[in-house]
C-alpha cells in the first residue's frame, strides 16, 4: 500500500462544495459499509464493493476493526479535518484501527479502472462478568 497526502488537515479550499455540504449537513452513517455479510455477538464481517468511479459516502468510524483488500485498485479518501489522499492499495493489504469512542470520519472513493473489493472486520464489545472486554 502506498499513500500519497494531497491536502493537509484544516485545508477545505480544495474540496468541491458538494463534499462540504455532505460532511456538514447530512447525517453520517456509523456502519463500516451498507453490506452486512456476517455477524455474531463478537463480530461483524462487511463487504465493500467499489466500481470505478464509485464513492462511499462519509462514514463516522467508532469501533475496532481491520480490514483487507483482496483486488488492489486507487482509492480517494477525504477526511473530516480537511486532509485529502490518494491511496494505491495492493491484493492482500491489511490494516488494523482502533478507533473505539474517537468518531473518525472518512469517505473512499474508487479513482482507479477496475472493482475493489475490501473485506473488514468489526470487533463488538461483549459484556462478561459484569465488565466490558474487546473480543480480537
Amino acid at each position: 500500500m502506498q499513500c500519497v497526502e494531497l491536502n493537509p488537515v484544516g485545508n477545505f479550499d480544495p474540496w468541491e462544495q458538494e463534499k462540504i455540504d455532505e460532511l456538514m449537513h447530512q447525517e453520517i452513517s456509523e456502519s463500516l459499509s451498507d453490506n452486512l455479510v456476517f455477524e455474531n455477538e463478537f463480530v461483524k464481517l462487511w463487504d465493500i464493493h467499489l466500481l470505478p468511479g464509485q464513492r462511499i459516502p462519509f462514514r463516522k468510524q467508532n469501533r475496532n476493526y481491520g480490514w483487507v483488500c483482496t483486488t488492489g485498485g486507487l482509492v480517494l479518501t477525504r477526511y473530516g479535518n480537511g486532509k485529502i489522499d490518494m491511496v494505491k492499495l495492493n491484493p492482500g493489504d491489511t490494516q488494523y484501527f482502533e478507533y473505539k469512542g474517537k468518531n473518525y470520519v472518512n469517505d473512499l472513493e474508487n479513482i482507479g479502472e477496475d472493482t475493489i473489493v475490501i473485506n473488514i472486520l468489526e470487533y463488538k464489545e461483549t459484556q462478561k462478568n459484569d465488565s466490558i472486554q474487546f473480543c480480537n
